[in-house]
């Protein structure tokens, strides 16, 4: 169903089912195609309740027809993610598309989503199917393994999947300790057996002052 072409577009061919997507984000189809403007933050009443506690004003739209759709955000970097089952956590900015077979939800991150910028939940994709992530560049899959545990710059992280657990770890950061002020008072340092994305360019952060 979901194919990249090149690394900033992204080609979904449908056969009469569905596709959630960033609203806005379609930027040509073939075919017959019916559209319909959803409220994002996950379905039911829980996600209701979760956008009116953090203001969230995320939308998403499902895509139903035959034919070929063709989605795309500001130019960026497509990474496409498949789920057999599991959970992928990822911030809703960088959150593209979903297929049919995958549910949306929110979980609370607390300090981390604080950090960024991003209120206090992030949004959960779970499920057997395929999701489309972006990244300000090309995203990197890093594994996570219990011998080795991951430390990462909140300002790069995208998303993580698998039997991951994330705690906070303060001190020298890698910017301030190459005297370039400024950087995260802080990393997310993820342990257990999983992947975690992350893009090259850092977004912006309020992480600093924390």
């Amino acid at each position: 169903m979901f194919r990249l072409q090149g690394s900033k577009v992204l080609a979904v061919d449908m056969t009469g089912d569905a596709v959630k997507a960033k609203n806005g984000s379609m930027v040509a189809y073939d075919g017959q195609m019916n559209f319909k403007k959803l409220t994002g933050g996950g379905e039911g009443l829980r996600g209701m309740v979760t956008r009116r506690l953090t203001g969230e004003q995320m939308t998403v739209m499902e895509v139903k027809g035959h034919g070929t759709c063709w989605f795309a955000d500001r130019a960026s970097e497509i990474n496409l993610v498949g789920l057999q089952g599991d959970k992928l956590y990822v911030e809703s900015s960088n959150l593209l598309a979903t297929d049919a077979g995958l549910r949306t939800g929110t979980t609370f991150t607390g300090l981390r989503g604080a950090s960024q910028g991003n209120g206090l939940f992030t949004t959960t994709v779970e499920g057997h199917g395929q999701a489309a992530i972006m990244s300000d560049g090309p995203a990197v899959a890093l594994r996570v393994s219990p011998q080795y545990p991951l430390i990462v710059d909140p300002g790069a992280y995208i998303a993580h999947q698998g039997n991951v657990r994330q705690s906070f770890q303060s001190g020298v950061t890698f910017r301030t300790f190459f005297g370039e002020g400024g950087g995260e008072a802080f990393q997310i340092r993820f342990e257990g057996d999983g992947l975690v994305y992350v893009q090259p360019s850092e977004r912006n952060t309020i992480a600093g002052d924390l």
